[in-house]
């Protein structure tokens, strides 16, 4: 697919997607939630992608915020509309990848810019980061899972705060509340957010895409995490990557994993 509103390009095994609006701060239009949709669907079936490093053009914003002007006058029945097809192509399918997603926030992560980092699996903040959920001050409430996500990572008491509030934070407030990782000055925050994914991509990927399965099934209503992981377990014996790895053990040499 060519992208107009993304940059995409595998290096490395690492698949990096940079949102490319700057001049808009690089706000989440349709054009951009489709291409998202399609390079997460790309990463999660293409063999050669271990990690994916997720950021936003430029200095000032990863992404701050959803273009208001392609809702302002939506209904009752567009409105849920937009949020469904937004959770199910994008960021559910961000959550859900089998590969793991490293948000490199290097701004304003705002509104469905917040909710796309919370997305990830893994959050790294640059130093002059700023995030919040503004939505209550235009009369909306979060509607890309910020709600739901939010709350998981912080607890209800900071997350009601934040939404009803729509206080911005520092990404070091950020951080000690457990939504972000870590923090690092803007001119480290690529090289962290490939040093994790370097360390993640030696590992055995089908073991990694287990691992996400089983984590992200227990915050979900219904399901049982336990056994989501005792399945999980077992079905890793299957696999050439665990003959590799217990060989490589026992060999006292590295593994080489294939994803097989």
């Amino acid at each position: 697919m060519t992208y107009q509103q993304i940059i995409a390009e595998v290096k490395d095994h690492i698949f990096y997607i940079t949102i490319n609006r700057e001049q808009k701060l690089n706000a989440l239009n349709k054009e951009v939630l489709t291409e998202l949709a399609a390079a997460i669907a790309f990463a999660a079936e293409n063999d050669e992608i271990r990690g994916v490093l997720l950021t936003g053009a430029g200095e000032k914003a990863f992404v701050a915020g959803a273009d208001i002007s392609e809702f302002q006058h939506y209904n009752l029945a567009e409105g849920k509309e937009l949020a469904k097809s937004g959770h199910t192509n994008v960021f559910d399918a961000i959550e859900n990848c089998p590969k793991p997603v490293v948000a490199a926030i290097n701004g304003f992560a705002l509104g469905g810019g917040l909710e796309l980092a919370m997305a990830c699996h893994i959050r790294i903040a640059s130093e002059n980061a700023k995030l919040g959920l503004p939505e209550v001050t235009l009369g909306l409430i979060p509607g890309y899972g910020g709600t739901q996500r939010l709350t998981q990572l912080v607890g209800k008491g900071r997350a009601m705060e934040m939404i009803t509030t729509a206080d911005m934070i520092t990404a070091e407030k950020a951080y000690r509340i457990g939504l972000v990782n870590e923090v690092v000055p803007q001119t480290e925050l690529i090289a962290k957010a490939e040093e994790i994914l370097g360390k993640i991509k030696q590992r055995a990927p089908l073991a990694i895409a287990s691992a996400i399965k089983a984590i992200n099934s227990g915050l979900k209503d219904g399901v049982n995490g336990f056994e989501v992981e005792i399945e999980e377990f077992a079905n890793c014996f299957q696999t050439e990557d665990f003959k590799e790895g217990v060989s490589a053990f026992l060999e006292k040499r590295k593994a080489t994993f294939k994803g097989k």
